[in-house]
């Protein structure tokens, strides 16, 4: 039986991040991969609040939310009220986060080689496929077309 598109995704990601996952522990870091696009936001230096890391991520105000949350409790970054405005927090990364930055930059180098070895090996590059799918999306959602396909 051919495994549905969203079974096929869930797997990919399952292989993707599950091998990710290992590169950290391997590098003795304790770590998650659904962290590195808030790390890499915040990376600059520059306080942000929540966001503007979800926009300058790509990723959804929910899914930074939650993910800030983890960090936060976890130790990887600190919050601070602003100056001009006490009900946004701003988020920087706490000593850990700046500690460990290095390493972890290695190790996102890594995963980027990986990702073009991936890419050489496929008839279409996935990043680029992936790109390509979320335009067509933002231009005609999922609901839309499964609504036509209704129809």
């Amino acid at each position: 039986m051919k495994q549905g598109l969203g079974t096929q995704l869930r797997h990919l990601i399952e292989l993707l991040d599950g091998a990710v996952q290992r590169s950290y522990v391997d590098a003795g870091l304790d770590y998650r991969p659904r962290y590195t696009p808030v790390m890499r936001a915040l990376a600059g230096g520059q306080p942000c609040t929540v966001s503007q890391v979800a926009e300058s991520a790509g990723i959804t105000q929910p899914a930074a939310t939650q993910t800030v949350a983890l960090m936060l409790k976890e130790g990887w970054l600190v919050a601070q009220s602003s100056p001009t405005d006490a009900r946004q927090k701003l988020l920087r990364l706490s000593p850990q986060g700046e500690r460990l930055l290095p390493e972890l930059q290695a190790c996102w180098r890594a995963t980027s080689a990986a990702a073009s070895s991936l890419d050489a090996d496929l008839p279409y590059p996935l990043a680029e496929t992936l790109a390509h799918a979320i335009a067509a999306l933002e231009q005609q959602s999922f609901d839309e077309r499964i609504r036509k396909a209704k129809e």
